[in-house]
């Protein structure tokens, strides 16, 4: 990534150190003040023009290259995302609008995104439509509808709504896309118990919700199409390698003396996890090139969802077992301790969440039957 690259991992990591607290796990848990700390570490990233560099200045980013921002992606993953639910805004709601919103709703969204000071959440998944996103039945008129499985929903100020507006050859046909206040009264955010704590998931109803042509993003019937650029997007928006990696690096600098006692089978498995690490690194480089290029495919995405998505849960499984077979006790060790459950936690949704594996699966056939 160069020199530049390396200087300012070297600044977000001193950033983190002096602004993050050590037993910091992610803005989403039972304890108000983890909120606190992530909308104000997001401000100062903020402040620094480091929020959004990838964005051009006329949209409050710096024009900075892709890598740049990547390095920002992988050091706020690798440390429990302490920009809190930033990344949906800053990587995918923010370029989507710049490319598809009218100037109305660049001005109106784009400056608060940029400054650190908006959380949004995402009206794609149904009941009945998960994974097969086209088949969604919230429609755009006054019967209302429902989403599900909405993260952020109980925090976030608005939503980026698929809704179905008209019945075409294709279920993909007659979709738009609705920019939405959850401030509107019409809303009903339900939250949905988990073992990843509060905030993550929830049950969001639109029962006579009104809208204006104002609030379209795009195209009426044409949403389709832009959500296949977000998803493209969002499917490298976490850098889920960078957090595996730094947990397994780690662990037998946490182990010390101890990590001889870890049984040689395991600690087999431990570098075979590292190199899966680095295969999932390289793969969402090739899809970040690719998007500069404007030559990415769903296949490109789909293989590096497939990859690290993986490697998500099976590095999981690996440190939960070699946290398991570690005796030490002092902060140091305990913290290990709870970073890892942390990890495995949260790594049980990764094959499931934004697109399941099955589908992810799907896409990658149909790309390698298209080029045979």
């Amino acid at each position: 990534m160069g020199a530049e690259a390396t200087t300012l991992r070297g600044e977000l990591r001193r950033l983190v150190d002096e602004h993050v607290p050590p037993d910091f796990l992610g803005a989403f848990t039972d304890d108000p003040a983890d909120l606190e700390v992530a909308q104000g570490f997001c401000r100062l990233l903020a402040d620094r023009g480091l929020l959004c560099m990838a964005w051009p200045q006329e949209f409050g980013g710096r024009g900075a290259s892709p890598w740049e921002q990547t390095v920002v992606r992988e050091e706020m993953w690798a440390h429990h995302e302490p920009r809190g639910a930033q990344y949906m805004g800053v990587n995918w709601v923010g370029p989507t609008i710049m490319r598809h919103g009218t100037p109305e709703q660049q001005q109106q969204h784009l400056p608060p995104i940029a400054r650190g000071e908006v959380i949004w959440c995402q009206g794609f998944s149904e009941p009945n439509a998960g994974s097969d996103l086209a088949s969604l039945q919230t429609a755009a008129r006054r019967d209302g509808g429902q989403k599900i499985w909405t993260s952020y929903a109980t925090m976030a100020q608005w939503c980026f709504l698929l809704a179905r507006t008209s019945r075409g050859e294709k279920k993909q046909h007659g979709l738009t896309i609705f920019l939405v206040p959850m401030s509107d009264p019409a809303i009903e955010v339900r939250p949905i118990a988990t073992m990843l704590g509060p905030h993550h998931l929830n049950e969001v109803f639109f029962d006579e919700l009104w809208v204006t042509e104002a609030d379209v993003l795009g195209t009426v019937d044409q949403g389709w199409r832009v959500v296949q650029e977000v998803l493209a997007f969002e499917r490298v928006g976490i850098a889920r390698y960078a957090r595996c990696e730094r947990l397994l690096q780690a662990a037998p600098a946490v182990l010390g003396e101890r990590w001889d006692a870890v049984p040689a089978e395991l600690r087999g498995r431990w570098a075979r996890m590292l190199t899966h690490c680095r295969r999932a690194r390289l793969l969402a480089y090739r899809v970040i090139a690719l998007q500069s290029s404007g030559r990415v495919t769903p296949g490109d995405t789909a293989a590096y969802r497939i990859a690290v998505t993986r490697l998500d849960q099976e590095s999981a499984e690996v440190l939960m077992e070699i946290a398991a077979v570690d005796t030490g006790t002092g902060h140091e060790a305990e913290r290990f301790r709870s970073e890892v459950e942390d990890h495995w936690r949260y790594a049980q949704a990764a094959t499931v969440s934004s697109g399941s594996i099955e589908m992810q699966r799907i896409l990658l056939a149909r790309a390698l039957l298209a080029a045979s």
